[in-house]
C-alpha cells in the first residue's frame, strides 16, 4: 500500500509540473505577443493617444478608435500579461520545491511590475528617451525570464540532459553562447535607442548609406542608425559563428543543433525585414514584426545558452541519450 500510495503522488506531483510547465510557456508566448502590440505602439506613433494613466481618458475601456486602438490595446495585453505573471510566480511559490527558482519568479513578478510603472511613466513624462529606452529593454529581459522559468519548469530538466565532451578548446561553446546572446541584447538596446529617438530612416538608403560604406556622420541620428546596422553585422557574425561550431562538432545532438538553426533562420528573416523596413519608410507591419523578431532571435539564444551550459562540460566522457534528445526537437 505504501509504495502504491508513493506511485500515486509521484504522478500527481508528475502531472502538476507538466501544468506549471505548459502555463509558463503560455506566459512566455504571451509576452512575445505583448512585444508585439508594444511594436504597433511605436510604429503607428501611438504612444500618446491615451494622455492618462493608468485609467484612458478617465476610462477603464475608452472608444477603440485611431491610435487609442494600439495604445489601450497595448495597455490590456500587458495588464493579462501581468495577470499570468501573478498567477506564475504564487504556483511556483507554493509548488515548486527549488528556491533558486522561486527567486527567479520573484524577479520576473518585479520586473513585470517595474515595467508596468515604466509603462505609466513614459505617458506621464510625455515619452523621455532615457524612460522609453529602459521600458523597451526591461520588456526584453522580462521576456528571457519568462523563456527561463518555462525550461526550468520543465519535467526534462528535471531529469536532466545528456552530458556531452567540449568538443573544442580555444573558447567553450557555452560562453560563445553566452557572448552572442550578449551581442543580441546590445543590438536591441541599439534597436530601441533608433526607435525612441526616431532615428529608422535617418539613412534612407540600404544596403548603402547615402550611396556610401560608411557615411559622413553629421548627425547623432545617423550615428545611431549606423551604430544599430554594425550591430546587425555583429550578430550576424556570432550567430553563424555559434551555428558553425554547433554544426562542425554538435551536429548529432538536437537539442543544441535545433535551437541554434532557429536562431540563424531567425536572424536571415530579421535582416530581410531590417532591409525592408527602409525600402518601404517604416511600414507598420514590417517594423512591427522587426521588432519582435529582435525578441525572438534573443529568446532562442538564450534557449541554446541554458542549454549549452547543462550539456556542455569540461573533462567528460560523452553521453548520447537519443530517445530523451528527439522529444526536445
Amino acid at each position: 500500500m505504501p509504495r502504491k500510495a508513493r506511485g500515486v503522488s509521484s504522478v500527481q506531483e508528475e502531472s502538476e509540473n507538466i501544468g506549471l510547465h505548459r502555463f509558463a510557456l503560455f506566459t512566455a508566448c504571451s509576452t512575445a505577443f505583448l512585444i508585439f502590440v508594444g511594436g504597433l505602439v511605436t510604429s503607428t506613433g501611438s504612444g500618446l493617444a491615451v494622455p492618462d494613466w493608468p485609467l484612458s481618458y478617465g476610462m477603464f475601456f475608452p472608444p477603440m478608435v485611431g491610435g487609442i486602438f494600439y495604445e489601450h490595446g497595448h495597455r490590456m495585453v500587458a495588464a493579462f500579461v501581468g495577470l499570468l505573471t501573478v498567477i506564475l510566480t504564487l504556483w511556483i511559490c507554493i509548488k515548486e520545491e527549488r528556491a533558486w527558482v522561486r527567486r527567479l519568479s520573484i524577479c520576473a513578478f518585479l520586473a513585470v511590475l517595474a515595467q508596468g510603472l515604466l509603462g505609466g511613466l513614459t505617458v506621464r513624462y510625455l515619452l523621455p528617451t532615457s524612460i522609453s529606452m529602459t521600458h523597451a529593454c526591461l520588456a526584453q529581459t522580462f521576456f528571457c525570464l519568462t523563456i527561463g522559468i518555462a525550461m526550468f519548469t520543465s519535467p526534462f530538466w528535471k531529469h536532466g540532459f545528456p552530458i556531452i565532451k567540449e568538443r573544442h578548446e580555444k573558447l567553450r561553446l557555452p560562453i560563445l553562447c553566452t557572448l552572442t546572446t550578449g551581442v543580441v541584447y546590445v543590438q536591441l538596446i541599439l534597436g530601441a535607442l533608433m526607435r525612441h529617438t526616431d532615428s529608422g530612416l535617418a539613412i534612407p538608403d540600404f544596403p548603402l548609406a547615402f550611396g556610401r560604406i560608411i557615411p559622413a556622420m553629421t548627425s547623432n541620428h545617423i550615428v545611431i542608425h549606423f551604430a544599430h546596422r554594425l550591430g546587425a553585422l555583429a550578430v550576424t557574425i556570432m550567430v553563424s559563428w555559434t551555428y558553425l561550431r554547433i554544426r562542425r562538432h554538435y551536429s548529432e545532438h538536437p537539442l543544441l543543433r535545433t535551437p541554434a538553426t532557429v536562431m540563424l533562420t531567425l536572424v536571415l528573416i530579421q535582416l530581410t525585414l531590417g532591409a525592408l523596413t527602409i525600402w518601404t519608410a517604416k511600414a507598420v507591419l514590417v517594423t512591427t514584426f522587426h521588432v519582435v523578431t529582435g525578441a525572438l532571435v534573443l529568446g532562442s539564444s538564450v534557449v541554446l545558452m541554458l542549454r549549452a551550459f547543462n550539456m556542455v562540460r569540461d573533462r567528460k566522457p560523452a553521453v548520447v541519450f537519443p530517445i530523451r534528445e528527439a522529444a526536445w526537437q
